[in-house]
């Protein structure tokens, strides 16, 4: 069973301290769904828009915040296998980025990983900003393991 949402918060924003010294929030974490925002404070380059560093844990990030949400941590664990970002405009503002995984999705992953030792899945996002401009767009492949 997928973890309560205060410890997947948790988590999700403090147990890798680069995350945590980045200052990303978890704002929803709802089974199949995760909301995220990486504040611009603390994370500007030399020219004053955000890291690409930070853009790219923001990007990143999401695939275990759906782990948490929508498996049993007790049964699977997740990796990530290859990410991709391609940058769009300068975020100069926080930035979110919203994941989902249909209620289907989740158990055909399980039922694979069950079956297969591991099941592959690819989450496409865009990064957003304030107005809902796209500043980059992600390409992450997961894979889901079985213990």
């Amino acid at each position: 069973m997928p973890l309560p949402v205060e410890i997947a918060r948790q988590l999700t924003e403090e147990q890798i301290a680069f995350v945590k010294r980045s200052g990303l929030k978890a704002e929803v974490l709802e089974p199949g769904f995760v909301r995220l925002r990486m504040p611009l404070q603390g994370n500007q380059n030399h020219i004053g828009s955000m890291y690409a560093g930070a853009l790219f844990t923001l990007a990143e990030i999401p695939g275990g915040a759906l782990f948490l949400t929508s498996f049993d941590a007790q049964r699977f664990y997740p990796i990530i296998k290859e990410m991709n970002l391609s940058f769009r405009r300068p975020a100069t503002g926080d930035i979110q980025v919203e994941a989902r995984l249909s209620a289907e999705e989740i158990a055909h992953l399980e039922e694979q990983a069950n079956q297969q030792g591991k099941a592959d899945y690819l989450l496409e996002l865009q990064l957003t900003d304030g107005s809902g401009e796209v500043v980059a767009e992600s390409r992450g492949y997961y894979q889901l393991r079985l213990r």
